[in-house]
């Protein structure tokens, strides 16, 4: 049985870019082939699959839609990964960044980054997204003022029990966990955790046991671990660095994800332009560092891990390519010598090939 998986990439026009690409991935050797594109949208820089995989639903990174941010959903044909639209939404808030659809595909919920809100659609039988039926608009700010004026919602993850939404707001140092209502689409802020102050929270990952979650700080440059309860509090256990020591340039954070079988955590460094690797205590959620691989390109954002745990796929978004890499079993990464160009790559979701 093939482990091909297409990856689907979503980028910025505003960089040059037509859309979101479709990819393949030979599951053998890592190489990756461009297949198709789907066009029209305006800065489809995140994408996110529902749990069919029949359906994907896009960003638009902008204030298009009379000065909001949009969704679109499309039909994923399983057999070319060819993308078809199937309609669009308003977001409620400029710049949405991030999205994640719920596990059984009912809702899809949506960070606006440059307005700072919280939106939940539900999403209809036909794969369609519906209006908004929750709209959370979040104050404050923090020390950095160039980066944290006002609030930044950046990331939205639900739990495995899919009772939660956990989001990390980067302008106010927070991360927000709010109880999902999957029938009605909507959220209800359950409890928040203060980050250190400028830290600047972005993404955040789970360990595959549902009892810890991995915070990553952009503006910090750092790890943040957290044991995760049934109630969705998280509780702070240890910060790490993502850069090496002496390190003294600019660098901001961008991805983090764990490995499937959880013994490892990856991070992207942007300046620094390498993914840093550490191993993960199974006890404890604790780090240990292993290393730091350059990712052969400027400006890595997201990254994905195929669901075998035997690549990794990391975006250079300045240098317009899509590197894979080895993993190997200590957690380190060997390229893999199969470099696609993609302008302005930022995210990338893998679906297994039928």
């Amino acid at each position: 049985m093939s482990n091909d998986q297409f990856a689907f990439v979503g980028t910025y026009t505003r960089l040059g870019s037509e859309g979101v690409y479709t990819l393949r991935l030979n599951g053998e050797t890592g190489e990756l082939t461009q297949l198709s594109v789907a066009g029209g949208l305006e800065n489809p820089s995140f994408v996110a699959l529902d749990s069919s995989g029949d359906h994907l639903y896009a960003v638009s990174e902008s204030s298009g839609f009379n000065g909001s941010g949009g969704i679109t959903a499309f039909n994923v044909n399983r057999s070319t990964g060819e993308l078809s639209q199937i309609n669009q939404q308003s977001t409620g808030g400029p710049g949405p960044c991030h999205l994640m659809v719920d596990s059984t595909d009912s809702m899809v919920i949506v960070t606006n980054y440059s307005g700072g809100s919280v939106s939940a659609h539900p999403i209809n039988a036909d794969g369609s997204v519906g209006e908004l039926t929750t709209f959370i608009q979040h104050e404050g700010s923090s020390i950095n003022k160039s980066r944290q004026e006002k609030a930044h919602a950046h990331s939205v993850n639900i739990d495995k029990t899919n009772r939660f939404a956990f989001v990390c707001d980067l302008g106010k140092d927070q991360v927000l966990t709010y109880a999902i209502d999957v029938e009605n689409a909507k959220l209800t802020l359950s409890s928040t955790v203060d980050e250190v102050a400028g830290q600047g929270p972005r993404h955040f990952t789970f360990h595959p046991t549902n009892q810890q979650v991995y915070v990553l700080n952009e503006l910090g440059c750092t790890i943040t671990l957290y044991n995760l309860g049934d109630d969705g509090t998280l509780s702070p256990m240890e910060t790490v660095p993502t850069l090496p020591e002496g390190w003294d340039g600019d660098n901001t954070t961008a991805d983090i994800h764990t490995s499937p079988d959880g013994e490892f955590v990856y991070a992207s460094n942007r300046g620094h332009d390498s993914l840093v690797i550490y191993s993960i205590d199974q006890s404890t959620g604790k780090m240990t560092f292993v290393g730091h691989e350059s990712t052969q390109g400027k400006t890595p954002r997201n990254f994905a891990i195929t669901p075998d745990g035997k690549f990794l796929v990391a975006e250079n978004q300045d240098s317009d390519s899509i590197v894979s890499f080895k993993r190997e079993d200590d957690g380190t990464l060997t390229p893999t010598g199969s470099v696609i160009s993609v302008p302005a790559p930022v995210c990338l979701q893998f679906l297994a090939i039928n």
